[in-house]
């Protein structure tokens, strides 16, 4: 992996945690330096990115401070993305949101167009990309 492809997931993923970007422009910056996946894992603190020949990038974040739920809430995950969705939510409170609903990290398939979300106890929720 290049160096300007690592400063730009890099730097991608600090604008997101911060609040400065939404999903759909965090989405837009990773297709143009070739991710093609990447897992969030908030009980690790850890997000690693996916490109093609297999290079993967990791990138520690700060776990929550709070616990992440016990109960696995697929309605309350499903307001907190669709919050998101329409820019009403930033990362920050979505981190928060999600894992009172009990997710414990999502995969984001860039190329497939989807994301999959995912319980403590194995529980998933898959939500296509919008549009």
């Amino acid at each position: 992996m290049d160096e300007n492809t690592r400063t730009v997931i890099q730097a991608c993923f600090e604008a997101s945690r911060r609040g400065s970007i939404h999903f759909g422009q965090v989405i837009a910056q990773l297709m143009a330096v070739g991710v093609e996946s990447y897992h969030v894992d908030y009980r690790s603190g850890r997000t690693t990115c996916h490109l093609p020949g297999d290079d993967t990038l990791d990138i520690s974040f700060e776990r929550p401070a709070q616990a992440i739920a016990e109960a696995f809430d697929g309605d309350a995950l499903r307001a907190a993305i669709q919050g998101a969705q329409q820019g009403h939510v930033l990362y920050p409170a979505f981190m928060r949101l999600s894992q009172q609903a009990g997710c414990t990290g999502y995969s984001v398939w860039i190329a497939g167009r989807h994301v999959s979300y995912l319980g403590r106890r194995g529980e998933t929720h898959v939500e296509r990309f919008p549009g």
